[in-house]
């Protein structure tokens, strides 16, 4: 092998992965905007899919880091409603060499009220977690570290879900 010739651990240091954060409240679309968008290129990482028992946010940030050390591209669906939360994940990801996507899922919380009551099972919500969580949120800035920030909203219905997509610059 020529030193002009690529080694396989340089192709592979070489290939972009990334670190995605959905944002938004409960029952906003986030795991159908992953489903629909994300599923064929990227792990999933969500609390709720994490036992009850565990200690859920040491639990997500060792299936991230395991993620990013592997390089392999992975989607946090969480709630993620404030800078500080964003910040941790957007560290793991600078520190492993990932480039950093947020998603807002951007969804009032009367609409989000709307999808929990369709909702059966763990997968729904208290109402008041809907509105706390509003309450708490805080909008995310490309300041925070995204190379790509998204403002979401689903549209279409709950059998034919769509999103439109817009680009937030500042």
């Amino acid at each position: 092998m020529s030193d002009s010739e690529p080694r396989e651990s340089d192709a592979a240091a070489a290939t972009p992965f990334e670190l995605v954060v959905l944002m938004g409240l409960p029952a906003a679309g986030k795991s159908t905007f992953y489903a629909q968008r994300l599923a064929a290129t990227h792990a999933h990482v969500s609390m709720d899919a994490l036992p009850r028992h565990a200690d859920k946010r040491r639990r997500q940030h060792a299936l991230v880091d395991a993620a990013l050390a592997a390089r392999r591209s992975v989607a946090v669906d969480n709630v993620n409603p404030t800078h500080a939360e964003r910040a941790e994940l957007i560290g793991a990801a600078r520190a492993a060499g990932a480039r950093v996507v947020g998603y807002w899922l951007d969804a009032p919380p009367r609409a989000c009220l709307g999808r929990n009551a369709g909702r059966s099972g763990k997968a729904r919500v208290p109402p008041v977690a809907i509105f706390t969580f509003a309450k708490r949120f805080e909008p995310p800035e490309m300041s925070e570290g995204f190379a790509e920030l998204w403002r979401v909203r689903a549209t279409g219905t709950a059998e034919a879900p769509s999103f439109e997509l817009q680009t937030i610059d500042t």
